[in-house]
């Protein structure tokens, strides 16, 4: 390379900071994944443990590494959105600071999402929200978020030290990770595996709103390729950017071919939502019997399904779908078929000894596949 960039990935075991490292690597960067420890990191990657909370470990970790690319990717969840506000915005005030002791940082890019656009949990469906598709210039709903106080801590930091930034505001990632607060595919996948162990049907959880309206989501491989080309071309810097796979969906059309990768008996949007929470109440037996079974990495079920993100994902009263016009525009061309990413998802996590074998209508591209799961 003819310039020297050093990645620092925060929050790198989760979805969207593993794929996203993972990239990095094999585009030649010098890589550190910043976690508090609990997992590995990609191969290629190297290690480093402190918690986003403690500034002072921080600057005690990250002394010596001057990143120049800072990414930003991790999140606590806490009981209020108050607690999520205090916590997360100092969180990225820390890691930036930190990160910028060293006089080295030229970007720092910030993982955001659609709630920008709908606000949190607890003021949907009370506030006014615009029609779909979301598009970068709508202003801030009329409430206080984390995501609001996280961009504003990183607009802050860049004025303060001088680096330029970028905001990717993703829809529902797909992508591979173990023990992630919210990770759609790999719920789905174990819902579907524990109703095929005890005889019943893979049932919609969401509301109507979900089941007919279009929706979108966004490949973690997909997310990645979008931070490295908002974070190395200059005439992308300083934007807040939508980032979804390009394709739009209904569930009522996505469930059934969902069930078909995963072997189950779909069943669709009646009457009411049937939350998860209600679905797979009991579900921690059957899922450790299919571990033992199967020889699985992880028997604890709360370690691989995150019913309550998904329960609040799909449970939505209002369709959730973002325009991509102004990446597109600024010369981002990245595509994924979402059918195509959450088969290739299922079938890494089969490889992997996550999840038990598929149903018989997986076809997968095996040369779009990691290295590793295609031989």
């Amino acid at each position: 390379m003819s310039e020297r960039r050093v990645a620092l990935v925060a929050g790198v075991s989760g979805i969207a900071g593993s794929a996203l490292a993972t990239r990095l690597a094999d585009e030649g960067w010098d890589v550190w994944g910043l976690s508090r420890g609990r997992t590995s990191v990609p191969a290629g990657v190297r290690a480093v443990q402190a918690d986003l909370e403690d500034r002072a470990q921080l600057l005690d970790v990250l002394a010596g590494i001057g990143p120049t690319h800072v990414f930003h990717t991790a999140w606590k969840r806490h009981a209020t959105e108050a607690e999520n506000i205090a916590v997360n915005g100092a969180m990225v005030r820390n890691l930036l600071a930190a990160a910028a002791s060293a006089g080295t940082v030229r970007h720092a890019a910030l993982l955001t999402g659609l709630k920008h656009y709908i606000g949190a949990p607890d003021d949907q469906g009370r506030i006014e929200t615009p029609d779909t598709p979301f598009t970068e210039d709508m202003p801030r709903r009329p409430v206080q978020q984390f995501y609001y106080a996280q961009e504003d801590e990183l607009f802050a930091a860049a004025d303060r030290y001088g680096f330029t930034w970028s905001v990717h505001r993703a829809h529902t990632i797909v992508g591979h990770a173990v023990g992630n607060a919210m990770n759609m595919g790999l719920t789905l996948a174990v819902q579907a595996a524990v109703c095929r162990e005890e005889g019943r049907p893979f049932i919609f959880p969401g509301s109507q709103v979900r089941w007919e309206g279009l929706g979108d989501m966004t490949d973690a491989g997909l997310l990645a390729e979008h931070m490295l080309w908002a974070t190395t071309n200059p005439q992308a810097a300083n934007e807040a950017y939508n980032v979804v796979n390009g394709d739009v969906f209904r569930w009522r059309t996505m469930w059934p071919k969902i069930a078909a990768m995963l072997g189950a008996e779909p069943i669709g949007y009646e009457d009411r939502p049937r939350p998860l929470r209600e679905q797979m109440l009991d579900a921690a037996p059957a899922w450790r019997r299919i571990a033992e079974r199967h020889q699985l990495v992880e028997p604890d079920v709360d370690r691989v399904a995150s019913w309550w993100h998904t329960d609040g994902d799909l449970g939505r009263g209002m369709e959730m779908l973002a325009d991509m016009s102004k990446s597109r525009l600024a010369g981002f061309t990245g595509y994924v078929r979402t059918e195509d990413s959450f088969r290739r998802l299922f079938q890494q996590y089969r490889v992997g000894r996550v999840i038990p074998p598929l149903g018989d209508d997986v076809a997968v591209d095996r040369a779009q596949m990691p290295k590793e799961l295609s031989a």
